[in-house]
């Protein structure tokens, strides 16, 4: 049976490799399509979890896991050798940034090491993970042709990058289209005629080059305008102006803006990292991306000025930062999700804390964070007598489970970064809102 048969019949092996926040939903889409898929992960503790049916990604049912293991159509290991037996494989390991802010893909490359032995004829093989323009043709094509084996002829090589966006009710795997594009137009087919039946739409490139751009592109365009909305928010505070009204009213126009908000710094795995990929690829050609490096600037200075706003807040009061009750609300790095990755709010906690503040966090989403190599216990309940007897309240995170108005009744001195508050109160202190200059 050739491997389109295989793929119509529901009878092709998947393979996904990485089983986080992109692999697992990635994985439970193809179980929903009838496959069978075999997750690997050299993390033994998601391995387990998986075979014994637990779920640990938030955007994921724990009962549809429960099942997919129950039904034997899922199943997870260590051991790469499998992918001898698989007909296609996704590779979505993580690619982060190292010290230096340049790519790290060292997880890419691991991966590589364990299965170039591996491919056999007819396999797909698709990288998901993001990384900058060349990686699929430059890396990972000839550690799959090192055996002899051709791109387009033996075997199927493709990029496809993820587009997960967590806590999202809307635009899931399946439904949010998929750009692919293959090493060879051979590649592309294959590639298209296995994700098509998973996803709603797949949107077809004409290289992989084109694809991994077009992820770039994507998270890059959202980091400058939030950049310009971050500095913005501070032109409007210098100037007496409420940047939320400056905005609001901006998106009225039904015709050349779109909506960007400003907040105390950028969150996640994508938007902080991707320009970055994109900004060190062009270095290398003697370029320099001057719109990645300034937003990149601004929107890392943000929690820094989140600081300054708390230490207004304080002096105002005849108080300082250090020996400070500071409650910072809400830690994940955007609202309704558990994710911590990039958080700015660690960043501010950071800050704080090597100021002398005696910190304490509530988020009904994180039950601790590390912080300074320490493990810092969240509070499980939001009370009247925490919040009264804190020094400065900082919103960091609108998750809507939380009760704001409890904390503008209870809250001495309210630090808002993210717009929770829409009533002027003489306690609170806007991130993006200024005074309003003296009227003569």
């Amino acid at each position: 049976m050739n491997l389109k048969n295989k793929i119509e019949n529901r009878d092709a092996q998947i393979g996904v490799i990485g089983l986080g926040y992109v692999g697992l939903p990635l994985a439970m889409e193809f179980v929903r399509a009838g496959f069978h898929v075999t997750g690997i992960d050299v993390d033994q503790e998601k391995v387990k979890k998986l075979n014994r049916g637990e779920n640990y990604i938030q955007d994921i049912k724990d009962e549809s896991v429960k099942n997919a293991v129950e039904m034997n159509q899922l199943s997870a290991t260590s051991d790469f050798s499998v992918i001898q037996n698989l007909d296609a494989i996704s590779i979505c390991v993580p690619t982060p940034l190292n010290k230096q802010k340049n790519p790290d893909i060292s997880f890419i490359n691991h991966v590589m090491e364990n299965i170039k032995g591996l491919i056999h004829h007819d396999m797909i093989v698709v990288l998901e993970s993001t990384s900058y323009p060349g990686t699929t043709r430059e890396l990972i094509l000839p550690a799959m042709e090192s055996k002899g084996l051709k791109a387009g002829h033996d075997f199927y090589l493709c990029f496809s990058p993820e587009r997960i966006d967590p806590g999202n009710e809307k635009y899931k795997t399946a439904n949010t289209p998929k750009i692919l594009g293959g090493v060879t137009p051979n590649c592309g087919e294959m590639g298209e005629f296995l994700y098509e039946t998973i996803v709603e739409q797949v949107v077809r490139v004409s290289s992989p080059e084109t694809a991994e751009m077009v992820k770039l592109l994507e998270n890059t365009f959202r980091a400058i305008n939030i950049g310009l909305a971050n500095e913005v928010a501070i032109m409007c505070e210098k100037l007496g102006i409420n940047v939320w009204e400056v905005i609001d009213a901006a998106a009225t126009k039904p015709f050349g803006f779109m909506k960007f908000t400003p907040g105390p710094g950028l969150g996640g795995h994508c938007i902080p990292i991707d320009p970055h990929y994109l900004s060190w690829k062009l270095k290398m050609l003697d370029y320099n991306a001057r719109f990645i490096e300034l937003a990149g600037e601004i929107n890392t200075s943000m929690p820094l000025h989140m600081v300054d706003l708390v230490r207004e807040g304080l002096n105002r009061k005849r108080k300082a930062i250090s020996g400070s009750q500071i409650l910072v609300i809400g830690v994940a790095y955007k609202k309704n999700v558990n994710d911590v990755r990039e958080s700015p709010a660690l960043d501010v906690m950071k800050l704080l804390e090597n100021d002398g503040a005696e910190l304490s966090f509530y988020d009904p989403y994180v039950p601790f964070v590390g912080l300074n190599g320490n493990r810092m216990m969240g509070m499980e309940t939001l009370s009247k007598e925490t919040l009264n007897n804190s020094d400065a309240i900082v919103i960091m995170t609108d998750h809507d489970q939380i009760d704001f108005q409890f904390v503008v009744e209870n809250g001495n001195l309210i630090i808002d970064s993210r717009n929770v508050i829409k009533k002027n109160h003489s306690h609170v202190i806007k991130l993006g809102v200024g005074k309003k200059p003296d009227s003569h």
